[in-house]
């Protein structure tokens, strides 16, 4: 019964393959209907330059998060604190300051929150007085604030 079964299973698999042998070839996706752009995936797209804000740390407006607990933008430009590398980050020079953990002065930098001093990983719970390593290159979550368009229509 099990020989019957396998080879009813070869003969099934057979036809299926053969029937995309003979598929229709005119229903292919033209390169304008992929993706979000909806343009030829050959193009090179080239976003509208955007400058950051010029004024000085301290002196900026703070703009709404983007969603519940999103990470805030960055309010002053960082084209001189840059690259941030793991012998350099410039942004610990002024929000270093666990001293102010749970304050927020107009014209004060805000310090780093309390949970960037926590291992998430290997040491949950614990706070140190140090910048936990995964913390360390801000701007891999935050960025400073510009005057742009979306790319693409977000209805996030």
């Amino acid at each position: 019964m099990n020989l019957r079964i396998s080879k009813l299973l070869q003969c099934a698999l057979i036809m299926t393959a053969t029937s995309f042998c003979f598929a229709d070839g005119n229903n292919a996706v033209s390169d304008n209907e992929m993706g979000l752009s909806k343009s030829d995936v050959k193009d090179v797209p080239s976003p509208e330059a955007y400058t950051f804000n010029p004024k000085f740390p301290g002196t900026n407006d703070f703009l709404p998060r983007a969603y519940l607990n999103a990470p805030p933008q960055i309010p002053h430009n960082i084209e001189r604190l840059t690259p941030i590398t793991s012998k350099s980050n410039q942004c610990k020079g002024c929000h270093d300051r666990p001293q102010m953990w749970g304050t927020k002065r107009k014209g004060l930098p805000t310090p780093i929150p309390e949970s960037h001093y926590t291992d998430m990983r290997n040491d949950p719970g614990t706070v140190t007085k140090k910048l936990v390593g995964a913390r360390y290159v801000c701007t891999q979550c935050h960025v400073p604030q510009a005057a742009t368009q979306p790319l693409v229509e977000n209805s996030f």
